[in-house]
């Protein structure tokens, strides 16, 4: 007989569960399917975790200390000065010839030529150097470091130089010191020369529209800036300043009653009413006040004031002076 299918007749409590068994099976494989994904979408970022924290940020280092500010100390000229008087009075080191260096671009070729409102650097001084940074904090407080670091070797060194400074001390009058290292010899009456081996320049009495008066109512005496000028005689001085076109002028009243008049000068040495002796030093030759170039102009008067100049070297020849 042809195969053909027989249906087999089962009990109805045998096919409820038949059919049964089928769905659930069938409800349990999309179930499983999605448990096995899930646990296979495990996102990268959860799944690795940071191999480490990052370090924590380093302080900045402290800034470099500012180089230290200098200062510098200046100097107004005023009617009288010269350079010899300035560094005299403010205790130049090197004396006018450091102060004419350092101010050459103001005073220009000529030393004895200084006119007031100038300005005159006299120096300069250092500000003290500020304190050197303090090391950095360590990166982290939570790693303490693995070892102190080690001392130096040696101690920072110092300073090359200290910082220069200027010390103004309060002016004093210059003491008189003799001319040469030996005693000054005067003549037989009590006279010399107001230099020492003097040399003539512009004679007296020489005319020309360049005096006010017509002459020449001095002598000169050739000699460059620095040249100690000394008493020709015993007096006592009446005028130690600025004189206007004479420059910086000394005059001292003689035991006579005559004037020995100076002018010219790089460097005042004495004072008002100060006694002097003969052959005492009592300043420098220069060319302040109306010059052309360094030199004494050395007058005799009868009385203090100009006008009443008499010939300087017939004066000083007829006390035994050889000139």
């Amino acid at each position: 007989m042809p195969a053909q299918a027989r249906r087999i007749a089962l009990p109805r409590a045998a096919r409820i569960g038949i059919a049964t068994a089928v769905t659930g099976a069938a409800f349990a494989l999309p179930l499983v399917t999605t448990v096995t994904a899930q646990a296979h979408e495990v996102p990268a970022a959860k799944a690795a975790a940071p191999a480490a924290a990052p370090a924590a940020q380093a302080p900045q280092a402290a800034p470099a200390a500012a180089p230290a500010a200098s200062a510098e100390e200046s100097y107004k000229v005023v009617g009288g000065d010269t350079l010899s008087k300035i560094a005299a009075a403010k205790n130049v080191d090197g004396g006018w010839q450091a102060l004419y260096e350092h101010n050459r671009s103001v005073v220009g070729a000529n030393p004895n030529l200084i006119f007031p409102g100038q300005q005159l650097a006299l120096g300069t001084k250092a500000a003290p150097a500020a304190p050197a940074a303090k090391p950095a904090a360590p990166a982290t407080k939570s790693a303490a470091p693995a070892a102190k670091p080690a001392a130096p070797a040696t101690k920072p060194a110092a300073p090359a130089t200290q910082p220069a400074t200027l010390a103004v001390k309060p002016a004093v009058q210059p003491v008189a010191a003799p001319v040469t290292a030996t005693p000054v010899v005067a003549a037989t009456s009590g006279y010399v020369a107001p230099v020492a081996n003097p040399k003539l320049g512009t004679a007296y009495g020489v005319a020309g529209s360049m005096w006010s008066s017509g002459h020449h109512t001095g002598a000169d005496f050739v000699a460059s800036t620095g040249t100690p000028l000394r008493a020709i005689a015993n007096g006592t001085v009446v005028k130690a300043g600025n004189g206007g076109a004479y420059g910086n002028e000394v005059e001292i009243k003689l035991a006579d009653g005559k004037y020995a008049q100076y002018a010219h000068l790089s460097s005042i040495g004495v004072k008002i009413g100060q006694t002097v002796t003969v052959g005492q030093q009592i300043g420098l030759s220069g060319a302040t006040g109306n010059v052309t170039g360094p030199h004494l102009h050395f007058e005799v008067r009868t009385g203090s004031e100009y006008g009443s100049d008499i010939n300087p070297i017939a004066y000083l020849r007829a006390h035994g002076v050889a000139i």
